[in-house]
């Protein structure tokens, strides 16, 4: 199968303006993603999606691969797709720019879920990780996930779920983790989608699809280093890097 990683970046984030190009150790947040996705060599072709010339001069400017998306866009997922409707591909993963630290292993992981009989039926795939801090878990920037028994997600949302009533039960609470792999007609079909009533309450984007009834294969994974959505993420990751 081909694979390729697009990289969605937009220059002016909600809650924190710029923030792909803030200065994280010696580069900016941007290259940092853009930089370690390659270094997995999972794909045969990583590039950045942009609607800033900032942005785009950074990665290309730097040796990398930009291209600058024609139309203003909703959300990552219509981002990547106005990218990729002449490419031929098979699957394509979309990693948030704000996740700095991105890995192989994670990524490995969510591309295995496409691979053999299990996977011929795959559409979407997604990744998440548990959640034991209970600052973070009643945080609504931090997107939780509740899975059925075959790791297919049943709903995401910013509020706590699950709501932990039974004191005696000890509820697993999982973190979704922004990065995404399609089958191309898939992430094509999204785009021909209108916002849903769930996506556009939570803003949420992957709730298109689940309220279009397609499933997301989740998968655990342990590590995917600190997501920059606010300045006291950027400070966290400062002291983590």
């Amino acid at each position: 199968m081909n694979k390729i990683a697009l990289i969605p970046a937009r220059y002016a984030a909600t809650r924190f303006h710029a923030k792909l190009m803030q200065i994280l150790g010696d580069k900016t947040v941007i290259r940092h993603t853009y930089d370690n996705t390659i270094a997995t060599g999972l794909f045969d072709s990583v590039m950045v999606v942009t609607d800033s010339d900032i942005i785009y001069n950074e990665i290309v400017d730097n040796g990398g691969k930009a291209i600058k998306s024609i139309r203003e866009h909703e959300s990552g997922s219509d981002r990547i797709a106005e990218a990729v409707a002449e490419m031929n591909v098979d699957i394509v993963v979309n990693v948030q720019g704000d996740e700095p630290f991105v890995q192989k292993a994670p990524l490995e992981k969510l591309l295995n879920l496409f691979e053999g009989e299990s996977g011929k039926n795959v559409q979407v795939a997604s990744l998440m990780q548990v959640m034991t801090d209970q600052k973070l878990i009643e945080d609504s920037n931090y997107v939780k996930v509740a899975v059925n028994k075959n790791m297919d997600a049943l709903f995401f949302s910013r509020s706590v779920i699950p709501h932990h009533r039974d004191k005696q039960a000890t509820p697993v609470y999982y973190e979704h983790i922004g990065v995404y792999a399609f089958r191309k007609q898939a992430l094509m079909d999204f785009t021909s989608w209108p916002i849903t009533p769930l996506e556009a309450v939570e803003k949420i984007e992957c709730l298109r699809y689940l309220e279009n009834g397609i499933s997301i294969k989740m998968a655990v994974t342990d590590y995917m280093g600190i997501e920059i959505d606010t300045p006291e993420d950027l400070i966290r990751a400062s002291k983590f890097l």
